[in-house]
């Protein structure tokens, strides 16, 4: 017999792969797709947390090293960031720059439909995991963490972490 807690893992990475799937297939401004999503290792969740905890100290941001914490309890972690390469819309603007060419000459600067497809790709992926009632949670810190450590390809400009967690109380909730 396999208990639950036995499965846990495997539990969240099925539902991992179920997160990514939704997070690909979310809408695209102009259908053009410039996200990276992958699932993290065990050994890679570890290493992320680590570095995590080094820019806590590095920089005095505590919530770093909160966050660490909670990613070493989670099951698993999927990883979602962009391109950041300007869609050619006419005198579009959102980013600050009046044209998409404008933009070209600030290529660290997000295209707004970059990042809006990112946040709905996000939110696809965590409505999954509430659909299976798996505890995540979306982290700045952990995309952070692995752009420092160059964890995914170079032209990956915006990254965030999704923990997730299958426990009797949500790991993510009354963090302090």
């Amino acid at each position: 017999m396999i208990t639950e807690n036995q499965d846990r893992t495997n539990t969240a990475r099925i539902i991992a792969g179920l997160m990514m799937a939704a997070a690909r297939t979310a809408p695209k401004g102009r259908g053009r797709d410039t996200l990276f999503i992958a699932l993290a290792t065990e050994e890679e969740k570890v290493r992320i947390a680590d570095h995590m905890r080094i820019i806590a100290e590095r920089e005095q941001i505590a919530f770093f090293s909160r966050d660490a914490g909670n990613l070493l309890r989670s099951d698993a972690l999927i990883l979602i960031g962009t391109r950041i390469e300007p869609l050619g819309l006419k005198n579009c603007g959102y980013c600050g720059h009046k044209t998409c060419d404008g933009k070209k000459a600030f290529e660290e600067v997000p295209c707004s439909f970059n990042t809006i497809d990112l946040g709905i790709a996000l939110g696809s992926a965590v409505s999954v995991a509430a659909n299976h009632h798996a505890d995540n949670r979306i982290m700045f810190s952990v995309g952070r963490a692995a752009l420092e450590l160059q964890m995914v390809p170079p032209d990956i400009k915006v990254l965030l972490g999704i923990p997730i967690s299958i426990s009797s109380k949500s790991i993510y909730f009354d963090r302090g």
